[in-house]
């Protein structure tokens, strides 16, 4: 009896190793790039949030504290432009990171595969 039990989950678990063996890459690049992706998207609003970048965008015209006379308006949009290039700078290297993890996130298993294989060839 025990034999038996033995055989039957050895046979069910190797089974279900092996469908999720076969499976993984599916995952991989379906639904975990997606779901990867979805988790990036909302990461890069959460950054443009705490930058407030599209504030400051909305914002350039408008002059700072209330000062309607010329110069007022002139150091104010001077600044509200430096401070959007210096906050799309910084905004554009959050997004060069999230493609350089997609990039990361595809490319690996195809590394771990060829690194496998060069060691079994040696």
């Amino acid at each position: 009896m025990i034999s038996n039990n033995l055989f039957f989950y050895s046979t069910k678990i190797l089974a279900e190793l092996g469908r999720d063996i076969l499976y993984f890459p599916v995952w991989w690049y379906a639904f975990g790039l997606l779901e990867l992706i979805d988790k990036l998207i909302i990461f890069i609003k959460n950054r443009e949030k705490g930058l407030a970048l599209s504030v400051w965008v909305k914002n350039i015209f408008r002059p700072m504290y209330g000062q309607t006379d010329w110069q007022g308006k002139l150091i104010s949009f001077g600044f509200r432009v430096f401070e959007i290039i210096v906050r799309g700078i910084i905004m554009l290297w959050w997004i060069i990171i999230a493609i350089i993890i997609i990039i990361a996130w595809i490319a690996l298993p195809i590394f771990v595969v060829y690194e496998i294989i060069f060691q079994i060839h040696g």
